[in-house]
Order: C-alpha cells, then structure tokens, then sequence
C-alpha cells in the first residue's frame, strides 16, 4: 500500500530539496555575479554576494586584453575549443555508435571478449595512459589533431551506445532483413533514428569532457597558436596582477558553450538517461 505524504511533510521535502538546489547553485551564482563586479569587491564574502555596482567591464577587459601581441585573440581560443570539442564529439559520435551496434546486434566470434575488454577499459584513468600517450605522440605536439584524435574512441561512449541498442527489439532488425536491407542500412536507416536520446547524452558528456580537458593540452600544447580555451584561462589566471572579476567573467564566457549545448540537448538527453537506468 503506498504510503501518502502529508502536506506538512510535503512541505518539509520541498524546503529541504529546494535548500540543497540553493547551495548547488551558489558557486555558479557567485561565479556570474562576481563577473560584472570590480575585483576589489569579488573576495568581500557573504557581504560582497549581493549586487552593488554591476558593468560589463570585466567581459570588455577579456575580450579587448587578447589583442595582437603574444598572447593572441580570445576568439582564436574559442574557435579552437569549439573545433576540437566538434571533431571529438562528431568523430565520437560515428565511431563508437558503429563499434557498439557491432558489440551489442552483431554476431561474431570473440564478440563477448572484446566487449568485456571495453568494460575493463572504463576503469582505467586517463592519468594513467597520458604518460606513454605523451611519448608516443611527443612529434606531433603543437598540432590540432593530436589534441583531439586520441579522444574520439572512448570506452564508456560504446558501453552507453551498446546498453541502449541491446534494449531495442529484435524484431525491428529481423523485418529489415526480410527487405532486404544488410547491416549498414539497418544501422544507419533504423537503429540511428530510434537512438536519438543515448546519441544525445553521448554527445552533451562527451562535448562537457572535451571542452574542460587540461591536462593533455597542458602535456601537448606549448604553442598559443593551437591553446584550447581551459588552458588559455590558467594562462590568463596567471598573468599579473590578478583581476578575479575578469577571471570569473572569463570563467562565464568559458561554461556558456557547454549551457548552450545543454540547453539544445536537454530533452534528449533527459530521455536517454531516464531509459539507460530503465533498461541498463
């Protein structure tokens, strides 16, 4: 018999759900706040929180200190960030959906072997692979496609593609091979359209991943020519005399990307993973 919740009970969880939703927010409401506010009053505390005098002058001193001397345009450092997160995530995207319909749909032999091997995968940390990484690529450093090839395989994209195909019926292969149709028009003609919300929880997680990496730009990258973003930001934070307005409003200009592809995402997204924890 299912238990009903009074209203004072009711009004218990809401106020409690709703004081943990505030204190998750809260850095990001300081990070925004503290943008449009002088660097003098950004570490005031609790007392410095509140709005006094707001301007746009942190995001004017970003964006216009990225001029033409070394340290090179901020809006090179975005298109980098934005090429490398779509090589990884689109080249992701193909490689490892096809590599999950192969684990999950085809029959072959030594099919459980490898798909095991891609679970044992999942638990190693990228820190411990970044070393030989490192020196097995130390000729291509400074270049754009080293920061980015190495990425778009990834074991946890194939396990989330391989969970959700193996959900889907049977049936649906069995009637396109009946028409006639082989495997890689049942991939791309009827396993591709079905798969939306898993392509988009892949897509939003991988480009998140992407976007904030540091440390293999850090290991690859010595030449601003080809800096990322994130790495830029260190750079910046670096440089004397610190301004936290200016970093935080940097640090605003850098998570806008990823809320904007949340936001185009968020449906999709919601449904893959409400159907993984229902199916996985």
């Amino acid at each position: 018999m299912a238990m009903t919740r009074t209203p004072l009970r009711r009004s218990l969880d809401y106020t409690v759900l709703s004081v943990l939703a505030f204190i998750f927010v809260l850095p990001v409401l300081y990070l925004i706040l503290g943008s449009f506010k002088p660097s003098d009053e950004v570490l005031d505390g609790l007392t410095g929180f509140l709005p006094t005098h707001l301007s746009l002058d942190n995001y004017s001193a970003v964006l216009d200190s990225f001029n033409s001397d070394a340290t090179g345009y901020f809006w090179r450092f975005m298109g980098i960030s934005l090429l490398l997160a779509t090589v990884v995530v689109l080249g992701g995207l193909i490689v490892n959906s096809m590599a999950a319909y192969g684990l999950s749909r085809l029959k072959w032999r030594g099919r459980n072997a490898v798909f095991t091997l891609v679970l044992l995968l999942m638990l190693v940390p990228f820190e411990a692979v970044a070393v030989p990484l490192f020196y097995m690529f130390n000729d291509q450093r400074n270049t754009i496609y080293i920061q980015a090839i190495p990425f778009i395989a990834h074991a946890f994209s194939v396990y989330q593609f391989a969970t959700f195909f193996r959900a889907i019926p049977p049936s649906i292969e069995e009637a396109a091979r009946i028409d006639g149709a082989g495997p890689w028009r049942t991939f791309f003609a009827i396993i591709v359209p079905m798969s939306k919300p898993v392509f988009a929880s892949v897509a939003i997680l991988t480009f998140l991943t992407q976007w904030g990496s540091f440390l293999w730009p850090v290991l690859m990258v010595s030449d601003p020519a080809v800096r990322p973003l994130p790495l830029q930001m260190s750079v910046f934070q670096g440089q004397q005399p610190v301004d936290w307005g200016q970093i935080l409003a940097f640090g605003v200009l850098l998570v806008l990307p990823v809320l904007i592809v949340f936001a185009f995402f968020q449906r999709w997204f919601v449904q893959g993973v409400a159907s993984s924890a229902v199916k996985g």
